[in-house]
């Protein structure tokens, strides 16, 4: 119901989807970026729903449960489990057990993360789902909201390989091009512009 609720808004305020071509990665890291407004899942969640890619998102295992599962289950939460190995004590750090579910799921697997992390501005973006696609093997798609041009989808398509510093220049060139529902609140990363 959601998901219907998602899409008949996205329709009526006169958004369209681009890169439906690129969703043929059904195994996947999915950037979602900007992340400015809470508007921007409402959209996130139209767009993949109308391109037919099944994204999901993680969240705290504990959050998984009833009744928070009757509503976060159906639009895209995936359990993430943190807790600390039997054998070591040691917890999984958040790289490592994503790329767990990958292993979990060896169907398909579109995992969305927000490398700002936060919808404040934020100078450095975390780099996790880069090293999550990497040792998963699998793409990360640059997916994006642009407010200016009311236009959502995929934009590019990056193989993770050795130059962590060339691909992160590359993410931010593409970003660098698209308008947040709050310019303000949204900055690339520095590091790599």
């Amino acid at each position: 119901m959601f998901k219907a609720i998602c899409r008949w808004l996205f329709m009526l305020r006169g958004w369209r989807f681009v890169g439906k071509e690129l969703t043929e990665h059904r195994r996947c890291v999915v950037v979602a970026a900007p992340h400015t407004s809470n508007w921007d899942l409402i959209y996130t969640i139209a767009s993949f729903e109308l391109m037919g890619l099944p994204l999901r998102f993680t969240i705290k295992r504990e959050w998984m449960r009833f009744p928070f599962n009757l509503i976060l289950g159906p639009v895209g939460g995936l359990a993430i489990d943190r807790r600390p190995r039997a054998e070591t004590g040691e917890r999984p750090s958040m790289v490592e057990a994503m790329v767990t579910l990958f292993d979990e799921h060896p169907d398909e697997l579109a995992i969305a993360v927000t490398p700002e992390g936060t919808r404040s501005r934020r100078e450095r973006w975390r780099s996790g789902f880069y090293h999550v696609a990497r040792e998963a093997g699998v793409p990360i798609l640059l997916g994006y909201l642009d407010y200016g041009k009311k236009e959502a989808g995929i934009g590019k398509v990056i193989i993770p390989g050795d130059d962590f510093e060339s691909d992160m220049r590359e993410i931010m060139a593409f970003y660098a091009q698209v308008e947040a529902h709050s310019p303000a609140k949204f900055a690339l990363d520095q590091r790599f512009s």
